[in-house]
Order: structure tokens, then sequence, then C-alpha cells
């Protein structure tokens, strides 16, 4: 296998809404590169791409997917993404490694919500951008439209390196702007016949080159001064404007195909081939703060960003080479894990075909199967060395599910399989809730979930249950209370004897010590759960020993644990302790956190005590056209509207809404808008409930106290 210098190497991602055609694209450039002899499609259900069963059954990309190609020297690394924002952790992963992203449009439909929120990452990582506009064969193509949404949403910075001439049944024609020359395609596609711009066509081509010269000078002094100079750039002044502009996001090229009818893929694969970044002209960031240069004679740094189980193979660990060469059987240590790890077998890989290779060289990317105890976001560099790559930030879930199994003896294959795709996709995230009862998964949205279901249930033959996850309610308290306990114990022998009068009020950052009170100590207890215990020791003259303080805390917080109103953990709370008795004998540690239970719990049913819920600041962005639908939803989720903003042609609604109230919120959000807008949420606090949602909560939990 050819070994690849840096700067023969193009790392790029295929981006987009779901069924623009990315996979169709994909396949199209593979077979242009010579890298398969026939295209496969995705209704066949035989594309390198979509090799898994789930995606042929289904349609549609679950996983990134890794392909290369060689293109007149220079390997094409291929990240296919899905296009469902479910699965948003592919997306992001990818664009970690790559250095052009190619944002395909779909040109009946123009910029939909999922290229939206794709921008936002690409702006994250400063990926250089292309879009393509694809499906300019489709009957209801409208490419003008597509590109005034572009230029709308992203600015304009998108400039047309093409058009088309012919747009629709029988699209066969593209106007290239840069090249100033006119692609004719066969019908069925492939090389096309280079034609001169037809007289009715010079005045706009011509326009048009002119404005994508004067662009790509406006960024680069010296070309500015040849251009005032000529009037004019030369090939070579453009091709080097054009690269500087897209590394510095100042300048988005866009093009046209149909890459169902194999037009246009060539000339896209060109200027990625002759433009588009090539690793090295990028560094990265490390976590030790400086920059690591993508040199293949720098020192070996890996960094690894994505890990797949395959049937009979194992785990399947990606990665890119940063800096340096990594040759077969070099060993590199991971500082995560205090490991080293011998890199024995190095693949690359062609969707489900893997190809050993000796030597992989900076800016590459591979993958290794079996590594010991290496993981996504992981690097690895040479034994004492501090290189590593910055970790990849994954969003928050937006959805939540309570999930069990049929049988309870696949409790434990359940739970070994959830760990496993966590690993595989850490936007699925599963806790152990105690505080629920309940195991709790959380991912991106239902598609997201009936994946995980799928692959559970198919992998480990188990039947998946998802049922509605408890509230991690909070209680606490609104006003002040004075209460005395004596806890008197005899049985023969040594008996026990505490007493304990406490005061117990409401806790806020920043209140002032208690009044009336000696204080003799103070101690801050933060809790696990969120919010604080501030307890106070206000005892004068010995009535308690203060050998009895950490018995009288321990006694308050397992209370806490367990909330008197509903069982639901009590936050935020000061206790003064001024007063009490002990005995000399049947006084110890166990009798003073009994009468200190007992007290604290008496204390809090007369201050009254509130039921505080999780509330959450939730985004939605959507098109115009379903917005009053949305905000009648929510309105009926009792959300509280933060503001609304344009964000590009869609609208972005803030608000504050209830946990309780987000149940199932994605599904319900997608068939309002026919999949057109999407949410994030966000923990913002905890607010109390309101009166009558408070009664229901105690009465349910007094219902479930008598029945056990």
């Amino acid at each position: 296998m050819k070994v690849y210098a840096t700067k023969d190497i193009r790392n790029i991602v295929l981006l987009g809404h779901a069924s623009c055609g990315k996979t169709t694209l994909a396949e199209t450039m593979l077979f242009e590169g010579g890298g398969i002899s026939r295209r496969g499609t995705v209704q066949g259900q035989n594309t390198i791409s979509d090799h898994y069963e789930i995606e042929k059954d289904r349609g549609n990309s679950i996983f990134s997917s890794l392909m290369h190609v060689d293109w007149r020297g220079t390997k094409i690394n291929i990240i296919d993404t899905p296009g469902y924002d479910d699965f948003v952790g592919e997306v992001i992963s990818s664009l970690k490694v790559a250095d052009t992203g190619v944002i395909v449009l779909n040109a009946q439909q123009g910029v939909e919500v999922g290229t939206e929120l794709i921008w936002e990452y690409t702006e994250k990582f400063q990926t250089p951008v292309i879009f393509v506009v694809n499906q300019l064969d489709h009957e209801k193509a409208n490419y003008e439209q597509t590109l005034e949404q572009a230029q709308a949403r992203f600015g304009n910075k998108v400039i047309p390196m093409q058009y088309p001439l012919n747009a629709g049944d029988g699209f066969d024609t593209i106007v290239d702007v840069l090249k100033m020359v006119v692609y004719k395609f066969p019908a069925d596609g492939g090389k096309p016949e280079k034609q001169e711009i037809p007289d009715s066509e010079k005045a706009k081509a011509e326009e048009m080159h002119q404005e994508l010269v004067e662009a790509v000078a406006e960024y680069d002094d010296t070309l500015m001064e040849a251009f005032f100079e000529k009037g004019s750039l030369s090939e070579e002044e453009l091709t080097k404007g054009l690269k500087l502009s897209m590394l510095n996001h100042q300048i988005f090229p866009l093009f046209c195909v149909s890459a169902d009818k194999n037009m246009g893929s060539g000339r896209v694969m060109g200027f990625l081939n002759d433009i588009a970044p090539a690793p090295g002209e990028k560094s990265i960031e490390l976590t030790n703060g400086e920059e690591l240069a993508c040199d293949e004679n720098g020192p070996t740094v890996l960094f690894f960003y994505k890990t797949l189980s395959e049937p009979r193979l194992g785990e399947v660990s990606y990665f890119k080479v940063y800096s340096g060469s990594l040759n077969s059987g070099d060993e590199l240590y991971n500082n995560r894990s205090s490991t080293s790890e011998r890199l024995s077998q190095i693949n690359i890989i062609n969707g489900k075909q893997r190809d050993k290779v000796e030597t992989l060289r900076a800016g590459d990317i591979g993958a290794i199967v079996k590594l010991k105890d290496t993981k996504s976001n992981d690097s690895l560099a040479k034994k004492g060395s501090d290189l590593a790559v910055i970790p990849i930030e994954y969003p928050a879930p937006r959805i939540r599910t309570a999930v069990g199994v049929a049988d309870q003896k696949d409790l434990e294959k359940m739970m070994d399989g959830l760990k496993q795709l966590n690993k595989e996709d850490p936007t699925i995230l599963v806790e152990q809730s105690p505080e629920l009862k309940q195991i709790i998964l959380s991912a991106q949205g239902e598609l997201h979930l009936n994946i995980v279901k799928y692959r559970l249930e198919k992998l480990y033959n188990i039947q998946l249950e998802y049922s509605k996850p408890r509230i991690p309610y909070r209680e606490t308290i609104t006003k002040m209370a004075n209460k005395s306990y004596r806890h008197k114990k005899q049985s023969g022998g040594s008996g026990q004897f505490g007493e304990v009068h406490m005061r117990v009020e409401p806790f806020t950052e920043g209140m002032p010590d208690p009044s009336g009170l000696t204080v003799r100590g103070t101690q801050e207890v933060p809790l696990k759960w969120g919010g604080k215990l501030v307890f106070y020791w206000c005892i004068v003259g010995g009535s308690i020993d203060a050998k009895y303080q950490n018995a009288i805390i321990k006694g308050i917080t397992n209370t806490m644990e367990n909330g008197p109103m509903t069982g639901s953990y009590v936050r935020d709370v000061r206790v003064c302790v001024y007063d009490g008795k002990m005995h000399a004998v049947d006084s110890n540690d166990m009798a003073f956190q009994l009468a200190a239970s007992q007290c604290f719990k008496e204390a809090f049913k007369e201050c009254s005590p509130a039921i505080l819920e999780p509330v959450y600041d939730v985004e939605v962005l959507t098109p115009d056209s379903v917005m009053g639908d949305i905000m009648g939803d929510l309105q009926t989720r009792n959300a509280m509207i933060m503001g609304m903003d344009a964000k590009g042609h869609y609208q972005l609604i803030k608000a504050k809404i209830p946990l309780r109230e987000l149940y199932k919120y994605s599904s319900s959000l997608r068939a309002l808008s026919q999949g057109r807008a999407k949410h994030t949420r966000k923990f913002a606090d905890y607010q109390p409930v309101t009166r009558d949602i408070q009664e229901q909560l105690v009465n349910a939990h007094n219902k479930e106290e008598v029945a056990v």
C-alpha cells in the first residue's frame, strides 16, 4: 500500500440534513476516483458507506463511515455522516478530524434545519467549508432559491464557483465561473465535455467571476495590490487566495452536482485536491495549551475519535495521526489510563473493508483492532510526553427514559450492552439512579432511543422495556422553626440518651449569622445532589459535648436523603443546635444521631416545606411556518418564554420548561414541524412547584408508603 506524505492527504467530511444525498455523493466520488468499479445505491443497499444491516434496513446512515480514494496522487479520506440530528455525536467526532467540511444542500429543500445545526459545529471547529448543491436533476430543483437561502443564513461569504444552466429534469450542463468554462455531461453522467461559455451566458459568468476575484482579493493585501494593478488575478493567485480564505473562514465556495447521475463530482474532487487545505496547513490545540503542527517529522501523536464493536472482530478504534509517523509495531502511551499500547496492525478503511498498512504519516486516518485500554477521545504519544489533543465536547442529551428488561436475569447483559454503546457513542448516557430507583437512559432523540433498543435486542437477544422516568424533585423549606427532641431507650444494661434543640431555617447565600444565638462553630456541608446544609454549633455551657457534633450532622444528612414530604432529597437548609442534654453513661453517637434525625424531621414539617422541580433552559430552532403551533404547544407545557431571535430564515425560541413537561418533547416537536424544527436543553435550576402539584406529589408518596 502506498504511503502518502502529509501534503498529499485531504480529509473531508460530508455533512448535511437527512436525504440530501451525502451517501450517494460519497459513492460517486469513490467511483470517479477509481476506488470502486461500480456505483452502489441506497435503494439497492449496496453502498460502501452504509454497510451495517440497520442502515440497509432503514435506508439512511446511522454511523459515520470512513472511506478513501486516490485522486491524481492525493489521498482523499472521506467521512460520510448521518443526517439526522439524533446522531450528532457521529458528526462532531468526524468534524474533529476533518480538514474540510463539504455541506451538501438539497436543491429541492434549500437550507434545512439540520444544515443550520451542523453549521454551528463547523463554526466551533473553524472547519474550512465548501457547499455542494445536489439533486439538481430533480424536477423541483431550485438552484437560485438554494443559493439565496445559503447566503441569507451563512452570509455573502458563500461564493458560487458554478451555476447550472438547466436545473430540473434535463439537467446536464454546469457553467464554471472559476475556470470560465462550461461542463456538458453525457446522459448517463461521467466525464463531461468542456465547452466555451455561450454568448447568452457570458455577461452573467463574467460578472460572477469578477465578484469571485474581488472577494478573494479582499482578504489579502498582496492580492488586493495585484488586483488593483491588473484588474484581475491569475489562476495561481486565485488558488492561493481561495486556500487562505477557506482556512480563515472568509469564503465558502459553492458547487453544483447531481450525485445520482454522476454529474459534477469530479470537479468537486479536483477543487478539494488543488485548493482545499492539507492537514499540515492547520495546527491543533493541545491540553497543555500548546499548538501542535501536523508535521510528519514531529513527535508521534494519535487522537482516537471513534470506537465501534464489530461482530467476530471486537472493538475497532479509529484515529488520526496528528503528528509524526505511525509504524506497525510502535508502542505509545496513554496518559489517561496510564497504559502502553502496542499498535501491531494498522488498517486503512473503506466502509467495512480493512486493508493492512505498515505506515501512516501525519494527517492520515486509520483504524486499529483490540486495543487494551484506549477509547474515544484518548490521545497516544511517547511515554513521558504530555502531548494530548483536547477531547471532543459532546452536546447534552435531549431525551430521557427509564430502561429495564422483560426478564430480570437479562439485567446484567443489558448494562454491559449499554456501557458498550456509551463507549461507541458518548452522547448516550446511562445512570443507575438510587434516588429514582430506576436506570435512566439519556440520548439525543426518540430515533436515537429506538436505535439503542434495536441494537441491544439484536446483539444480546434481550427484550428492552422503556418507561416514563421519575422526576428528581427536591424538598426545601420557606420559614424558620425551633424544635426539640429527646431520644431515650432503656432495655437492660446501658441505654441510649440524647436530647437536641435546634433551629431549622431556609439557607440562602450571604445571609447573616443567626440572631439571638452564640455561634461556637460553623460547618458547610455541600450535598452531592446539589445545594447545601449549613450547620451552626451554638451550645453554651456544655449541655452537649462537642464530640457529638458529627453524629448530629450525620443524623440530619441521613434524613435529608429521604425528605419528609415525598422522599426526595432535601437541600438549602441551615440548622443551629443551641441546646440539649446528655447522660454520662447512656449518651453515645447513635443516640444523638437518632435524636437529631427525628428533631430535624419534625421541625422540617413546621417550616412551610416546598417541593422544587428541575427546570431546563430550552432552545427551539423552527421555521416561521410552524412557529405558531410550536408556541401553542410550549404554552401547554408550562413554558416561560424568555425571548425569540431570528436565526437566518429560522426563529430561535428560548424558554424555561419544567423537566416533567419535557417527556418525549423531541417526538412531539418532530411531529409538529415534520422534522424541520430541533431543540436543545440544559439544566437551569430548581423552582417551586405549584400548590396543586405539591399536593398531588405528597398524596402519591403517602399512598406508596401505605402500600409498602
